[in-house]
Parts: C-alpha cells; sequence; structure tokens
C-alpha cells in the first residue's frame, strides 16, 4: 500500500538542531507517529513563517511532506507553547527535563499515544503547579511504565513473595524490591523505606496527573522517592540525566 506523499499530525518539540545555514531539523514527538526527525527547511530565517515555532516545548499542528530521507515540514502551527513553564528558568527546566525523557526513552516512529498523553499534561500540570515536586516524580513512573521499565513495587523479584511493612529493600539491577532474605549478585541493593514504597505505590496507582492528591510529603521522603527513580531512570538510559544539572542549579522553592 503506498503512503500518502503528506500528513498531518500534533507534535511536542523535544530538541531542535541547526543544518546549513538556515534549516533545522527538530525532534518531534506526535501521538500517532511516536517520534519523528523532520528538516524545517529555512525556519532559522528571520522572515521565514516557520522562524521561532521549533523551539523545544512547543505544541505544533503540523502538515508534513515525506522526504527521501527526513520528512519536510510544509506548514506549522504553534497550538500552545506553554508560556507558564517557559516564564521562569527553574520551571523552564522542569518542561526540559520531561522533553530529555521522552527524547530518551523513545524511539523513531514507534508510536506510543499514552506517552504523548503523559508528557503533554505534565507540562500543562508543571505550569498549573510549578513547585509542585511530586509531578515530576509521577512523570517519572508512569514514564518508565509506559516504556516497560516499570520496576516491581509490589513482592519480591527473586522469589515472588509478597512484601511485609520494613521488610524490603531495592535494586535496580533486578527489578525492583526485594525481601531482606533474598539477594542477587552483581547487583546494587539499597535501602528503601516503609513511607517511599507508600508513594510509590501510589505514584504508580493514580490515573492521572491531575488526579494526584495534595500531599504533604517530608523532604527526606521526597528525596529517597527521587533516588530511587532517577537511579532507575538512568540505568535504562545508560547514561546520567543531562537536565537534572539545570534542576539542581534552579531549585524552586
Amino acid at each position: 500500500m503506498t503512503l500518502p506523499r503528506t500528513y498531518r499530525t500534533v507534535g511536542l518539540t523535544l530538541r531542535k538542531t541547526p543544518v546549513g545555514e538556515a534549516d533545522l531539523v527538530s525532534a518531534i514527538y506526535t501521538r500517532e507517529h511516536g517520534k519523528l526527525e523532520l528538516l524545517a527547511r529555512g525556519a532559522r530565517r528571520l522572515t521565514s513563517r516557520l522562524m521561532g515555532h521549533f523551539e523545544p516545548l512547543t505544541l505544533l499542528r503540523l502538515s508534513v511532506a515525506r522526504g527521501r530521507s527526513l520528512d519536510i515540514v510544509a506548514e506549522a502551527e504553534v497550538v500552545t507553547a506553554f508560556p507558564e513553564v517557559k516564564s521562569d528558568y527553574a520551571v523552564t527546566a522542569r518542561g526540559l527535563y520531561v522533553a530529555e525523557l521522552v527524547d530518551a526513552f523513545s524511539a523513531l516512529s514507534a508510536p506510543n499515544p499514552e506517552l504523548f498523553d503523559l508528557a503533554v499534561q505534565t507540562l500543562e500540570a508543571v505550569g498549573d503547579h510549578p513547585t509542585a515536586e511530586l509531578l515530576l516524580r509521577y512523570f517519572d513512573l508512569q514514564l518508565l511504565a509506559g516504556s516497560g521499565f516499570l520496576p516491581e513495587l509490589y513482592q519480591c523479584v527473586e522469589c515472588g513473595e509478597e512484601l511485609e511493612p520494613e521488610r524490603h529493600r531495592f535494586a535496580v539491577g533486578a527489578g525492583g524490591t526485594l525481601c531482606p532474605d533474598c539477594g542477587p549478585p552483581d547487583v546494587i541493593v539499597r535501602s528503601l523505606s516503609l513511607p517511599a514504597l507508600k508513594v510509590l505505590r501510589l505514584l504508580h496507582r493514580t490515573e492521572a496527573v491531575g488526579r494526584l492528591p495534595d500531599l504533604n510529603i517530608p523532604a527526606a521522603i521526597q528525596r529517597e522517592v527521587h533516588g530511587v527513580l532517577t537511579a532507575t531512570l538512568q540505568y535504562w538510559m545508560d547514561r546520567q540525566v543531562r537536565t537534572q544539572a539545570f534542576l539542581d542549579a534552579a531549585k524552586l522553592p
């Protein structure tokens, strides 16, 4: 079956790369087509109608022509540039964190509608609640779940027994939680408190980012949850999260 020469889609810009004197290649995550790398000809010219459309964290309505190596942007219209997210350096860092992880956990032309919805809804929530740390932890866990890398949180990954309160640990390399009696070789095992495990399970069970309860979680538990999720993300990425440095430098109160 011959594909149509043009198609329309809505996508979130993740990053851009200058090409030649005036062109751009932009990585865009779409609901129907997954991640695309699109050529925007002349988009860096001040007189171009595409000028400024491909800044990261911009939701675009696109008309695209199929090309030999890269598909080519024919038309682009900004749906939203998430102004609340871009109004402050610290909040922008959170948005770029979302974009980096979507980019890292997605393959070209591999649709994942749930991941697209998660990214857009998280950016909207970050704009509305810029200091809510739990939003990003929800994104972290649901990103892992939607990508097939959700760590086990309810039973021991070694023996399969249901975890008992205060008798559990966590090992990224083993796939999640462990009971005290199991210790697979050659993996790093870390402690995991019961309150942190409860927060992780809450993040897993919550159906949408907008349904997160307004909890007053102690800072130490927030750090523990963050540490577990960051270690898991970096294990599967096989590198550090680059935007974490920006988040650390721009800590919100």
